[in-house]
């Protein structure tokens, strides 16, 4: 059955089974009726012996006393037991204890011991088969060395309890079929610690890790975890206690080059102590740490030396109990060690009394303390698990399946271990789930010194798993004591947060945690810390200077509340009232030689449309709407075309009374006033039909130009058709261009007041003014554009109204001798 006994097999002889080696005994032993094994690390490490493979290898001897308090509650709760008369009535436990100094071998060793039983009696038995003399293993503290006992005993169906290994794996139950343990599996510790980590904010951290299944599993879900939240490890450093110590100073050399201020310690308790000492050695202090529940809670840690570099670490440690009746159990094996001494019992020889009043001033042990009984509860739940099953084995309400009492296999207690449910003194609700764990809950520690300066595990939060996603990690209303005593929250980033305004830039080669912030670019803002992306702004809206939030765009067009709108508007109206005023003059003197002279009809004509295109300029300004967009080019298209038209008539006026002179030339009757009115009717009809042709396939419509500019809003007239707009314009152009050329070969016409020279110079300011519009207008932004056109409509309406009607108003008014037919026709006379 065992591994540590040799099978001889001789082809003469029956086999008989043999103890290859030294047979081991018990460190603490009591017989019962049914016997309990314990795995314990009453001593934390060996020393070190070398094998020389000649010789029977020495035994491995422990050092530095650990869980000495572990073993004892052992056996108070088993002492507990016996006592009870409702458990297992008439069925006394016994243990069985061995020290393994934290040695997988000696734990594998010690397992063999308590299957096999006194190795003396096999010395001549001739089979090798026989029943294990334990029900079940209570231990071990370290995972790897649980892996190692389950591992050995899966097979036989023993079951094994730990109160301290909680390693993710093991909760594997095609591997490790018989393992319950009553600490809380890593796989919800390793969660914990992350939500601890994103709760304060720290994303660059560091790692430190046990190199054993108990470090390796726990921080690799730690990994996995911090991943999907964002946190970023600097570093992943592992050591075993067993390695060199040049390995652990490679640790500490790298923690000192590392920039993360914040430390996950994923140690068992021996590497913690070795990697203190070190870091004692070398001061390193500043650092927060993070404790895995195998140290975090450790008084042998928590000095005043090691809170120079561990003060005010944060970690999860088991939910602390009270045991009753512990510490006066503790407190009378240790009176009596310490003294030497004994108190009153019937079945002892009080030669040595204890008096009670010995002093404890010099003695200082942590073996009383019975303040922080986190792992010492787990034990003691261990050994009420065990009798719970064995009294459901041995005292089941249905008779007909009850088994024999004589005969217990380890099995049958493996079997009821799964279906236990019972609530301990404490009120402490006891059971496993189909792996074998236990419900995880956990208490938040913080180091602190208390008022009397002595240090003290404060509970500052909690973590349970058993309740909804967003309630399990809670903290209390308990103020944290940070390293170094600071009362602020250590930070810890590779790059400080990103503003509000700007967005995270990943470095190149650099973890996601490293990053640069980029001011969001022109009409995009982010109002979160941390983004990763700005947010565009809508259409109609753009970004603050700060790039914060999107603001409403200015709107922009030429209106009647601007200077240069209000100048606009009063050059309309004064050339409006001008061309009025000299309407009213030329109607006042329509009798006179000069108003005859110069075609009254026509020029009447050509005030009116004089004053449409003043007036048609004040429908540019103000908001664009349909009815204004429609209007604006239609009129100033129509009326420009009238005035010309009416400008045309009488340049061809001019021209034709002037042949009209020679003899017998009959040419008015030609171009008398009928015709003259159909002439400027019928061009003026041409653009009529243009600008309709436009109002019916595309007429201009009121838009929003966002393109041109970016933080502004142009509100503006769509043409709907360019061609034509540029028809339009073409068409008043042709008609200037010809008026020009017929005025300027009629500028030398022999007449003392010659119109055809006042056209010329009109026609000449007139067409300046359009030729240089059109690279203005295109080039113009937003209401500028507007503006040139208003411009080019007041430049040449005025251009017409002052070079032919100035020098008649000049005449009429200042120069009335002037004004009659002889002075006309004077140069003809002569």
């Amino acid at each position: 059955m065992v591994s540590i006994l040799l099978i001889h097999l001789a082809w003469t002889e029956e086999p008989i089974c043999r103890l290859l080696g030294r047979p081991d005994k018990p460190l603490l032993s009591k017989n019962g009726d049914i016997i309990i094994g314990g795995i314990f690390t009453i001593h934390s490490s060996t020393t070190g012996i070398k094998p020389t493979f000649r010789t029977m290898p020495e035994t491995l001897k422990c050092k530095r006393s650990e869980e000495v308090q572990f073993a004892r509650t052992m056996i108070f709760a088993i002492e507990e037991i016996n006592n009870d008369k409702e458990i297992i009535p008439g069925v006394s436990l016994g243990y069985k204890i061995y020290d393994v100094c934290s040695n997988i071998h000696l734990s594998i060793k010690a397992t063999m011991a308590l299957m096999n039983g006194e190795e003396d009696g096999l010395l001549n038995e001739k089979s090798c088969t026989r029943p294990s003399t334990v029900y079940t293993i209570i231990g071990q503290t370290s995972s790897s060395p649980t892996i190692a006992i389950s591992t050995t005993v899966g097979p036989f169906r023993i079951p094994v309890i730990s109160h301290l290994a909680s390693c993710a794996c093991l909760s594997n139950r095609h591997e490790f079929p018989s393992f319950f343990r009553t600490v809380p599996s890593d796989y919800y510790q390793s969660r914990a610690l992350v939500q601890l980590v994103k709760y304060f904010g720290w994303t660059w951290v560091g790692t430190i890790r046990s190199d054993d299944d108990y470090g390796n599993s726990g921080i690799s879900t730690f990994l996995q975890v911090a991943q999907k939240e964002s946190i970023c490890i600097e570093y992943l450093e592992a050591f075993n206690r067993n390695d060199p110590r040049e390995k652990v100073l490679k640790v500490i050399d790298v923690i000192k080059m590392s920039t993360a201020k914040v430390i996950v310690a994923f140690l068992a308790y021996g590497e913690m102590v070795i990697l203190l000492q070190e870091m004692l050695q070398q001061n390193i202090t500043g650092y927060q740490w993070i404790g895995s529940e195998s140290w975090i809670t450790a008084k042998s840690l928590a000095t005043e030396d090691g809170y120079n570099i561990l003060g005010g670490s944060v970690g999860f440690a088991v939910v602390n109990a009270m045991i009753p009746g512990l510490k006066d159990t503790f407190l009378k094996e240790f009176w009596e060690t310490v003294f030497n001494c004994t108190f009153y019992s019937p079945e002892k020889n009080n030669s040595n009394a204890c008096t009670g009043f010995e002093s404890l001033e010099d003695v200082i042990n942590p073996y009383t303390d019975v303040s922080e009984l986190r792992i010492s509860n787990n034990v003691y739940k261990a050994i009420y698990a065990v009798a719970h099953s064995l009294h459901n084995l041995l005292y089941c309400k249905d008779k007909d399946i009850c088994i024999n009492r004589t005969k217990i296999e380890p099995w049958e207690v493996l079997h009821n271990m799964k279906m236990i449910n019972f609530t301990t003194k404490n009120r402490e609700n006891v059971y496993f789930d189909e792996n074998g764990d236990p419900v995880a809950r956990y208490e938040l520690v913080n180091w602190q010194h208390n008022k009397e300066g002595k240090i003290e595990f404060v509970t500052v939060g909690q973590y349970d798993a058993s309740l909804p996603e967003e309630k399990q990690f809670l903290m209390n209303n308990v103020k944290i004591v940070w390293t170094t005593g600071m009362t602020k929250v250590p930070k810890s980033v590779c790059s400080e947060n990103c503003s509000p305004g700007t967005r995270k830039g990943i470095r190149k080669g650099k973890p996601v945690c490293c990053f640069d912030c980029i001011s969001c670019a022109e009409g995009e803002i982010s109002n979160t810390i941390d983004t990763t992306e700005c947010t565009k702004c809508p259409l109609d809206y753009w970004s603050n200077s700060e790039r914060t939030q999107c603001i409403l765009k200015d709107i922009e067009f030429l209106s009647y509340g601007e200077i240069m709108g209000i100048l606009m508007a009063i050059f309309s109206l004064s050339g409006a009232c001008l061309t009025a005023a000299t309407a009213l003059i030329f109607f006042h003197y329509r009798n006179t030689p000069i108003v005859k002279a110069n075609n009254s009809e026509l020029s009447f004509l050509l005030l009116f449309s004089l004053l449409l295109s003043f007036l048609c300029s004040l429908i540019f300004i103000g908001e664009p709407s349909n009815w204004s967009c429609v209007l604006r080019h239609t009129a100033f298209g129509i009326s420009f075309v009238l005035c010309i038209s009416c400008v045309l008539g009488k340049t061809i006026v001019v021209l034709v009374a002037f042949r009209a002179t020679i003899p017998g030339s009959n040419i008015m009757k030609w171009f008398g006033p009928a015709q003259q009115r159909l002439c400027v009717s019928a061009f003026t009809l041409i653009q009529v039909l243009i600008c309709t042709m436009w109002l019916m396939l595309f007429p201009p419509f009121p838009n929003k130009n966002a393109k041109h500019y970016k933080d502004r809003i142009i509100l503006e007239c769509d043409l709907g058709s360019t061609a034509a707009f540029y028809t339009v314009l073409g068409y008043i152009g042709f008609l200037s261009i010809v008026c020009f050329i017929l005025a300027f070969l009629g500028r030398r016409l022999p007449d003392n007041f010659n119109e055809a020279k006042y056209i010329t110079f009109s026609m000449l300011i007139f067409c300046a003014v359009w030729i240089t519009f059109i690279p203005a207008y295109i080039s113009s932004p937003g209401k500028y554009t507007v503006a040139v056109e208003i411009f080019a409509i007041l430049a040449s309406s005025f251009g017409l109204l002052f070079c032919i009607f100035a020098p008649k108003c000049y005449i009429i008014l200042i120069k009335p001798d002037r004004n009659t037919k002889k002075h006309l026709m004077g140069k003809i006379t002569s």
